[in-house]
């Protein structure tokens, strides 16, 4: 069965940075377009980042635009990574991947990785 871990989470300060990283096992997920989710507390989980099987092509929600970055290696287990910069405590919030839902089926989800933005 597929296992999506995700880690990289912590407590920072506004205006700090974090590297978020998903790593795979149970499959592969080097021909799918995969995604960043989050899910803040009291509410839905929501769409955060995407990008495309080949790292060709990025999509962003627009809160995050121009502070956070996803990335890829698909010759690493680690599927995905979302560079997170100039944090502000709206973005506090546990941290998912998994595959990218306009293209692909969700597979089961992980723990997922609690980040922390503190005032």
């Amino acid at each position: 069965q597929v296992h999506l871990v995700e880690s990289g989470g912590g407590l920072v300060q506004t205006g700090g940075s974090l590297r978020l990283s998903c790593a795979a096992s149970g499959g592969t997920f080097t021909n799918y377009a995969m995604a960043w989710f989050r899910q803040a507390p009291g509410k839905e989980r929501e769409f955060v980042a995407a990008i495309s099987w080949n790292g060709g092509s990025t999509n962003y929600i627009d809160s995050v635009k121009g502070r956070f970055t996803i990335s890829r290696d698909n010759a690493k287990n680690t599927v995905v990574y979302l560079h997170m910069n100039s944090l502000k405590p709206d973005d506090t919030a546990v941290y998912y991947c998994n595959a990218d839902p306009s293209y692909h089926d969700i597979v089961p989800w992980g723990l997922g990785t609690q980040v922390t933005v503190s005032a």
